[in-house]
């Protein structure tokens, strides 16, 4: 388990965000936003993870599920970045997240 890290912290309020929002928010494109970071996030983990291997897309588990999805792929790419990543990366992961957000509307 990874300790609470800016990274985390921004996909965790994220998700809280998304969780409170009314099905409509998530139905104009919150949810398509939240799911198209959830897919990033993975896909920076699963390349840091296994170098040389094709990263595999997040499947759409439809809009109630966006929040666990951002936050699932959140903190699989803190446990990576913890072991071997940058301050870069990390500060780069939580600007990915707060662009969505903003976008998103929640």
């Amino acid at each position: 388990m990874v300790d609470t890290t800016p990274l985390t912290r921004a996909v965790d309020h994220f998700a809280d965000r998304l969780r409170a929002a009314p099905q409509s928010r998530l139905q104009r494109g919150a949810a398509a936003e939240a799911l198209a970071l959830a897919r990033e996030l993975a896909r920076r983990a699963q390349l840091r993870e296994f170098p040389g291997a094709e990263p595999r897309q997040m499947p759409d588990a439809g809009m109630f599920a966006a929040a666990d999805q951002i936050t699932v792929a959140g903190h699989d790419l803190a446990v990576v970045l913890a072991g071997d990543g940058d301050a870069g990366e990390v500060e780069e992961a939580v600007r990915l997240v707060g662009e969505a957000q903003r976008r998103a509307g929640v």
